[in-house]
């Protein structure tokens, strides 16, 4: 058994969008370990108020990169957008994630995406949980106080993606040509017991 404690272990933050072009939420964990976890920062981006599209871009871009520039995030995550049956709304969605994307890669900063199912399925178990259990489930594994929570939904799924990525990182890579068991116990010995 290791006797490494999560001070011990590298850091990582993790910023998590759920993009939007009405609300757009967000997250920040930092990680030490994979089981010590703790948000840094949430909220949400409030768009709706802004008539022209453009300039929705341009505030999605520009809050992204304040958030990196504020806590100069490892990773940045975000939610793929749903695909619905409205064309145009899936497009002002997928813009806002480019938009989103765009920040993270100006700053050198590594992106990934996951599916809506798949955040729902990493933070409760469940691919089809709802904006309610989500939220609920984010409280409890980040130890929120019920008078933190934030009032949009939103700000909590941006917490989501980004534990949805925190537990991606936790998990080893089985595939190949990702060097699978052998190399995640050659690169942890202290986690093999006798």
């Amino acid at each position: 058994m290791s006797s490494r404690t999560p001070a011990q272990a590298p850091e990582r933050i993790i910023l998590g969008i759920d993009p939007g072009t009405t609300i757009m939420g967000y997250g920040v964990i930092r990680s030490r370990g994979k089981s010590h976890v703790e948000v840094v920062e949430m909220g949400a981006l409030h768009l709706s108020k802004y008539k022209d599209h453009a300039l929705k871009l341009k505030k999605i871009f520009d809050r992204v990169t304040s958030l990196i520039e504020t806590h100069a995030p490892d990773d940045l995550a975000v939610e793929a957008p749903f695909f619905g049956q409205n064309v145009q709304s899936m497009l002002k969605l997928g813009r806002a994630q480019g938009v989103a994307l765009a920040a993270a890669l100006a700053h050198e900063i590594p992106v990934a995406e996951y599916a809506p199912r798949r955040v729902k399925q990493a933070v409760t178990g469940s691919g089809a949980a709802s904006k309610e259990q989500v939220a609920g489930m984010v409280q409890r594994t980040l130890a929120i106080r019920a008078e933190d929570m934030p009032k949009e939904l939103d700000a909590t799924d941006g917490l989501a993606v980004a534990l949805c990525h925190h537990f991606q990182l936790a998990t080893p890579k089985m595939q190949r040509g990702a060097g699978g068991w052998k190399a995640f116990l050659a690169e942890n010995p202290d986690r093999v017991r006798s």
